[in-house]
């Protein structure tokens, strides 16, 4: 790693306030790479041997069975994955995928553990990673067996449209095949879903969703903070 790398890792707030022996344990063997998107990082029952952290771009977490996949999750700078694995030194549970151009920093599984071990402030920054990744399963859970798939998409939409104005847009953050993976419905399914919200003031433009009245979709959606707030 270059010291102009090493620089801007030490200050990421996975480092803060740790002792140096354990930020010297950790960097020691890691990676900074870039990926093109598009590029298989992992895959599902391969052995843990790094813990990655994403510093730009997004990430596609998935799993496949036979002729299936479905999209898990997409994360974005500051997470990182899979800690369940690393942690009890197992395979992973599912694969992973750059989907835009990104910046990964990769720590030697073994490192990590050991520096949970000797570092109390790393040790909890890591369970609680491993607690909030539990819940938000918990909840992912919930949004699929609790909800149609109109309905997760409705929420999904209120998620990903800013503020608080009565109408209101954004542009797709990933592309459609990877958002019907994520509300758990196949592409054509997902066409369907959103002409059935045209009554509730969403309409698609091009790349962007355009949400005309926020409190008619949310009248629909009805969101709750125990599936839909990350901060709960």
């Amino acid at each position: 790693m270059r010291p102009d790398d090493e620089s801007e890792v030490v200050a990421l707030p996975l480092f803060k306030d740790m002792k140096e022996e354990g930020v010297r344990l950790l960097l020691k063997g890691a990676y900074h790479q870039r990926f093109p998107s598009r590029i298989d990082l992992i895959q599902q029952g391969q052995p843990a041997d790094f813990l990655y952290v994403v510093m730009e771009g997004q990430i596609e977490v998935f799993s496949s069975h036979r002729d299936r996949e479905t999209t898990v999750s997409v994360l974005g700078p500051g997470d990182c994955f899979i800690l369940a694995a690393v942690f009890l030194d197992q395979v992973y549970l599912k694969s992973a995928r750059t989907l835009t151009s990104s910046r990964l920093l990769l720590l030697p599984a073994g490192a990590v553990r050991e520096a949970m071990r000797i570092d109390p402030v790393f040790g909890h920054r890591m369970a609680t990673e491993l607690a909030r990744g539990f819940r938000l399963l918990v909840k992912e859970v919930n949004n699929l067996k609790l909800r149609t798939s109109l309905e997760r998409l409705a929420n999904w939409i209120l998620q990903q449209a800013p503020g608080s104005s009565p109408e209101t847009s954004f542009i797709f953050p990933f592309d459609k095949k990877t958002l019907a993976a994520r509300v758990g419905v196949t592409p054509e399914v997902l066409s369907r879903n959103f002409a059935s919200l045209i009554p509730y003031g969403v309409t698609i433009s091009g790349k962007s969703v355009i949400v005309k009245d926020r409190a008619v979709l949310e009248q629909f959606a009805r969101p709750t903070p125990l599936i839909d707030d990350p901060t709960v």
